[in-house]
Order: C-alpha cells, then structure tokens, then sequence
C-alpha cells in the first residue's frame, strides 16, 4: 500500500523516536511484517488488511490497525512489544471477534440469529454475585442484560484502589470488562459509564503531581469492542466539592502563571450503545410488552442538557460511591420497566437501590466479599419478601425470616 506524503513523513518520525529507543521493530514495514505472520496463522490475511501502523511510546508498542478488506471499516488492531517484536496475545483483538465483525460487515442481510427481528426480554431475575466482574461476565446468559452502569475503581487515586501495578494493566483490565459485557448486553442496549480523570500525589517535593485522563483512553476501548459513541454527560458538583484534591491552592496563593490548576469539578458519564443495524426506535416499536413501554415514559422536570448538577454523596461502608439520583436519571433515561440493570463494580449498591425503586431488575457483582454482604443486607430493605428470590452466585442466599415487614 502506497503512503500518502503526511503518512510518510510521520513514519519517518516515528522510525527516529524508534531507532532513538533501540526498539527491535524500527519501522511500519517491520510492524507489518510481524502482523502478516499472524493474520496468516488464523487465516484471515485473505480478508483483513492493514491501516497505518503507529508507535504508542508511551508503552513501547506497535499498533497496526486491522481494516476489513472489502468494506475498509476498522475493525481491531494487533499490539507488538516494540522491544522484542512479540505479538502481545492479550492487547491484541481476537481471531473470533476479527471474524464476527467481518461477517457482521459483509452481510447483505442481517441473520435472524444474529440481529433478532423483535427486541427479546431477558428472564434473569435479581442477581448479586461475588467475584471477579470478567469471570462473573462469562457465566451469565448471552444479550441478558438491558442496561449496564457502573462507576469502575479508580486507578491508585486512593490507597484503597491501588490493586494495578501499572496504568496499563488499569486499562488492559477495562478492556477485558467491556468485552464480556458486550456479550450479555442485549441487542442495541446501552453502557453507560461514570469516570473521570484520577490524580497521581507526588511522592516527595521534588516531583509533581499528575493527572491521568482515563476518559478519553476509556473511549476508545469501547470503539473498539463493539460500541457506538452516543453523548458525554457532564456531572458537575457543587462548587467547592474538588478542594479535597489540594488543587488549585499553590495558584490561590501565589498567583505566579504556570501554576494555574483549576479545581476538578466535574466527571464524564459517557454513554455507548452496543453496535446495532437497528436504529433505537426498533428497540421502543418491538418491545413484546407496550404497557412496559408506556409505564417507562419520562415526565416533566428531566435533563434537557448534558450537564447534571448534582451533590455528591458519602457512605461510611465504601469510600467512593455515586448519589442515587445519578444513577436514578440513568437508568430512567436508558432502560424500560422490569429491565435488567448490570453493575460490574457494585461496590455499596447504589444501582441496585435505584434499579428497584424505578421497577427494574438488577444484577450487582463485586469481588469484595465485605460489599457482596452489605448489598445482601441492604437488598432486604429495597426488596422486602422479595429478597429471599435474589439470585446469589458465590455467597449465601439471602434470608428474610427474622425481618420485621
């Protein structure tokens, strides 16, 4: 394939800041060459082609982008360790999520199989699960769930959160949630997420502090596990709810420029919709049950901006936790009556509260045990009765014959 002259001019840049780093893959031919091998040894090199391979100096990879050959749409990427030129198996997209997204693409005419002409229920029940969220992921049902929204643990903003040794593996973990997930999300159901850019503290007065803008490496995850982009909600707190962080204060009493560092405010909720040849309406005009569809109606009074003013709120069981009333607007705005509502990260439940006060059904899962038996106590309150016909997976049913109703 022939560069353009700016497509050249960058590789050639991108060779200096390789041969600079001593990697072992200089250049894009060699990125090619070592990805040729692999498409050959999963058969695919007949049906993908290359897009412009990139250095990521920030972690010593190549990424090749991977595009169909027939429709040219991106459709993954291999990962090379730029030191040894080993394919990392783990970063790059899979042979069956290659092949899926090729057949997806090249088809005149969606199967039944793959693209359901009616919007299917899911019958899980109410489910709280202890475990890793991936492995918990891979045991649910396929297209069981109707809404997912969770609020992921921070990467080493807090000591309590510190379970990554690098951003990396932060980020390589995200992917792996955001895959299984999109395997349980129902046809063209929505994943909405709740993160923020986090602050590293400097160690010692010789460093500085750093902010990691996890939104924008979270976004293209999602791209490119199957999501549509559909809005950027901003949460923005009251002010003076960011002057916990410390930021800001070197500027408020020196007022020297180049120190200016406004106070965080605000966090993302970015909202994807699982990839779909069906607009959204299909999902509103199929849905087997209307009066669900006409109980879920919004009334009066809801955002009409993508900016939520709301107050934060504490909890003395879990030390980052989301108020309700975001997680009330989020599932009213993007699920209907009896959905089902995922969190992979429940932490102290707040989806679960909310999912049972708007009609929905919910599934929490959470790999501390501490959580998972507070959300089981906490179910008593949300559901009554009810709470005994809570799925448990990995930890004690919930019993209800000692509560006072």
């Amino acid at each position: 394939m022939e560069y353009e002259n700016q497509d050249l001019e960058t590789a050639e840049l991108k060779d200096t800041v390789a041969e600079k780093r001593k990697y072992c893959v200089l250049n894009v031919e060699g990125a090619r060459q070592v990805s040729a091998v692999w498409l050959e040894s999963v058969d695919l090199d007949g049906a993908v082609a290359f897009g412009l391979p990139e250095i990521d100096d920030r972690y010593h990879v190549w990424r090749v982008p991977l595009v169909g050959k027939h429709s040219q749409e991106r459709i993954g990427e291999i990962v090379i360790d730029a030191y040894s030129s080993l394919l990392l198996q783990d970063k790059t997209t899979a042979p069956e999520l290659l092949e899926a997204r090729l057949l997806h693409r090249k088809s005149a005419k969606p199967t039944a199989a793959t693209h359901p002409k009616s919007y299917k229920p899911s019958n899980l029940r109410n489910t709280i699960a202890l475990g890793d969220a991936e492995e918990v992921l891979s045991e649910l049902p396929e297209a069981s769930v109707d809404l997912i929204f969770t609020s992921p643990p921070y990467f080493n903003a807090r000591p309590e959160y510190e379970d990554y040794i690098t951003y990396e593996e932060y980020l390589l973990k995200m992917r792996k949630i955001i895959r299984a997930s999109h395997r349980v999300l129902n046809e063209g159901r929505f994943f909405v997420m709740n993160i923020s850019p986090v602050l590293i503290r400097r160690a010692n007065r010789t460093q500085s502090s750093r902010r990691i803008a996890v939104p924008f490496d979270i976004h293209r995850l999602f791209v490119e596990e199957g999501y549509d982009f559909i809005d950027d909600i901003i949460w923005a707190k009251p002010e003076g709810a960011g002057w916990a962080t410390g930021r800001g204060r070197r500027f408020a009493a020196d007022r020297n420029p180049l120190q200016y560092k406004p106070v965080p405010v605000t966090e993302y909720i970015l909202v994807y919709r699982k990839q779909s040849p069906h607009l959204i309406d299909w999902n509103i005009r199929t849905h087997p049950n209307q009066e669900l569809v006409q109980a879920s109606k919004i009334e009066d009074g809801y955002e009409v901006t993508n900016i939520w003013q709301i107050s934060p709120t504490f909890d003395k069981e879990h030390p980052a936790i989301f108020p309700e009333e975001l997680a009330a607007k989020v599932i009213a705005y993007y699920s209907f009556v009896d959905d089902v509502v995922l969190d992979p990260f429940a932490g102290s439940g707040t989806v679960g509260l909310a999912a049972a006060k708007a009609k929905r059904r919910f599934v929490l899962i959470d790999q501390e045990p501490k959580y998972v038996n507070l959300i089981r106590e906490r179910a008593k309150l949300w559901l009554g009765k009810e709470a005994a016909e809570v799925l448990c997976l990995n930890c004690p049913p919930i019993t209800v014959d000692n509560m006072l109703l």
